[in-house]
């Protein structure tokens, strides 16, 4: 939010960006060797899930639950395992769907600060590895088309504003609504692409309908 409201992602390039992988920005130098000056993030790979978190489970494969709270894709420890844990909470991670926004780092685990990147295709072997903190909703497609390269060529796709929901005036904001995932659409949602899929479903799999307007 801080950064966002200092205006440090307006302008940012797509400086690094890989077909079935991801597109990656929000450096002020446009190069990935830059930052800012603010303190690095601690790494959040992982969270500690407990009964009143919103989880909608859709799979349990091997000992793990996997779902979705709210529009974010999940995989955590099964539920069970919370009688034998010490504050009575479960592991849990989001895990690496397409749209999924993660934060860039060196190899300090502890070295996040400015750059993110979006998700263009799964890539579960994320998991656990970078902190995975929202999602793109709407617009996959547009992320799909940022110019790829390592580096980009120029000219390079770019950021040109970027402003919080919550900042935008009312009379300017958009209204979003997703399909519940705790409804009945989605249940029957879920049982259609499991039987579709079979032994490869995969929580990204599942499209939550969202309307923009």
């Amino acid at each position: 939010q801080e950064l966002t409201r200092a205006g440090i992602y307006d302008g940012r390039t797509f400086f690094r960006v890989i077909d079935r992988f991801m597109a990656q920005t929000g450096d002020p130098k446009d190069t990935g060797d830059g930052g800012t000056d603010k303190p690095n993030l601690k790494a959040e790979f992982t969270f500690r899930r407990d009964a009143a978190t919103p989880f909608t489970p859709v799979a349990a494969p091997a000992g793990l639950e996997v779902g979705l709270i709210g529009t974010f894709p999940v995989v955590s420890q099964n539920w069970s395992w919370h009688e034998v844990t010490s504050d009575g909470k479960v592991a849990a991670w989001g895990t690496y769907c397409p749209g999924v926004v993660g934060m860039a780092r060196d190899e300090d685990n502890n070295s996040a600060n400015s750059q993110f990147f979006l998700m263009r295709q799964p890539y579960p072997s994320l998991d656990k590895r970078y902190t995975a903190f929202g999602r793109v909703i709407s617009g996959l497609s547009a992320i799909r088309a940022i110019k790829t390269g390592e580096p980009v060529p120029v000219p390079q796709d770019r950021m040109d504003r970027v402003r919080l929901l919550s900042d935008i005036p009312e009379s300017e904001r958009p209204k979003v609504r997703v399909i519940d995932p705790k409804g009945p659409w989605f249940t029957a949602e879920v049982r259609r692409v499991r039987a579709l899929k079979g032994a490869d479903f995969s929580v990204c799999d599942l499209d939550l309908p969202v309307e923009v307007r």
